[in-house]
């Protein structure tokens, strides 16, 4: 076989895409290139799809330049195999080449990420150190909380989950982080009056940490207060082993499997977080809503953008929590229903609400599906420190990635 022949490169959905060809090969014995795009990036996962029986399991990524290896993890998801790794930093048209070596001993409980269970909920920890907690176990949906940061504090508010002395104690139904909306065939998923709607997880198809990757994929039923079936999703929720920051990706879809979906146009939705207390910009106390454009604060509300940033006091040290909207997504940019006094989230439907001028619903024909997918990136300091314009492109435009048999092992 020659070079020519072995090598193949493509991309899918934002992701790197790495096709090895069919055989079943020794990792050792693959080469891998990464080629950077027009801007350095820093702190890039990369998730790579394998066409190939390499074991999963941990391993490096060492540079044939003699650099600092990376961790790099194989792993098995809904039937296929794929490669991740974080790169702390890829320059603009660099050309680099790796080699993948198994690692000497697995590293996950203490620098990688480490999943376990508790009952239905599932405890994430990354470095050894406690993360967030994915919970199925309170409410009418499945939530993420808490949210630890960089810093080891808490990022999003604990209210109505705990009562802790000077949160807002508004808005019971924002747990978080979640993903939910307002008016799905009539019927209210957002709040939790009267008639509300419940989201039940139904299956969990992947649960796997490693080195580089924390992985749940999960189905949900959206069901009536009466139990009836509205519809249902696929969610799969990556938790990447950063070091200075800590990133969450969401990529959920949403299928009609009953019958025509109708996304209504109002402003209580979709993909939301509520921040913590001390960073709402109502408290004057610091903190800042800043969208992709620059707009801040009130000016960014029902405004699409690329990405939002909140940012503000966390025990005395600025902290932020960006969202990015992938371009693959649900009418990118989205518009976004972010508050002054807390409230984060995505929502592109509410278009009455935000002053747009024509309607924001949606009819989903049946049996067919849509897909909303966002990255959350825990930083500290302030937006302009993040770097989001280049964190943007780490996620909308990842590295390329191309694979090759090694042919002198």
């Amino acid at each position: 076989m020659t070079a020519s022949s072995s090598l193949r490169r493509t991309r899918i959905l934002g992701w790197a895409l790495l096709v090895l060809l069919p055989g079943t090969v020794s990792a050792e014995s693959w080469r891998l290139k990464i080629e950077g795009q027009d801007v350095d990036l820093h702190a890039a996962p990369v998730v790579a799809e394998l066409d190939a029986s390499v074991p999963a399991g941990n391993y490096r990524l060492q540079p044939t330049s003699g650099d600092k290896a990376a961790l790099a993890q194989v792993f098995v998801d809904n039937g296929h195999t794929y490669l991740a790794t974080v790169l702390d930093h890829i320059a603009a048209h660099a050309n680099d080449a790796y080699t993948l070596e198994p690692a000497s001993q697995d590293v996950t409980d203490t620098t990688g990420i480490a999943l376990r269970r508790e009952g239905n909920n599932v405890l994430v920890s990354t470095g050894g150190k406690p993360f967030t907690v994915y919970r199925t176990d309170a409410g009418p949906k499945p939530f993420y909380y808490p949210i630890l940061g960089p810093t080891g504090t808490a990022y999003t508010r604990s209210y109505p989950m705990q009562n802790v002395e000077g949160e807002d104690k508004d808005h019971p139904h924002q747990r978080s982080l979640w993903f939910t909306h307002g008016k799905v065939n009539g019927v209210d998923f957002w709040s939790e009056g009267k008639g509300h709607g419940s989201i039940q997880e139904t299956t969990r198809k992947t649960e796997v940490g490693g080195s580089a990757i924390g992985l749940i994929r999960t189905t949900d039923d959206w069901l009536t207060a009466e139990g009836k079936k509205v519809c249902d999703d696929e969610r799969v929720v990556r938790f990447f082993n950063t070091g200075t920051t800590r990133i969450i990706d969401f990529d959920i879809t949403l299928h009609a499997s009953h019958g025509d979906l109708t996304f209504g146009d109002t402003k209580e939705g979709m993909f939301g977080l509520r921040v913590a207390s001390s960073m709402d910009v109502t408290r004057k106390k610091g903190g800042k809503i800043t969208n992709a454009e620059g707009l801040t604060d009130d000016k960014a509300w029902g405004k699409p953008s690329p990405w939002v940033d909140y940012t503000g006091p966390v025990e005395g040290q600025t902290v932020g929590i960006a969202v990015l909207n992938h371009p693959s997504s649900f009418r990118y940019p989205t518009t976004w229903h972010v508050r002054t006094y807390g409230l984060f989230a995505a929502n592109p439907f509410g278009w009455h609400d935000f002053g747009r001028g024509t309607s924001g619903e949606y009819v989903l024909p049946s049996g067919q599906s849509v897909n909303f997918r966002y990255r959350i990136i825990f930083h500290t300091g302030d937006t302009a420190s993040a770097q989001l314009t280049t964190a943007f492109q780490a996620y909308a435009n990842p590295p390329k990635i191309s694979v090759e048999r090694d042919a002198s092992r």
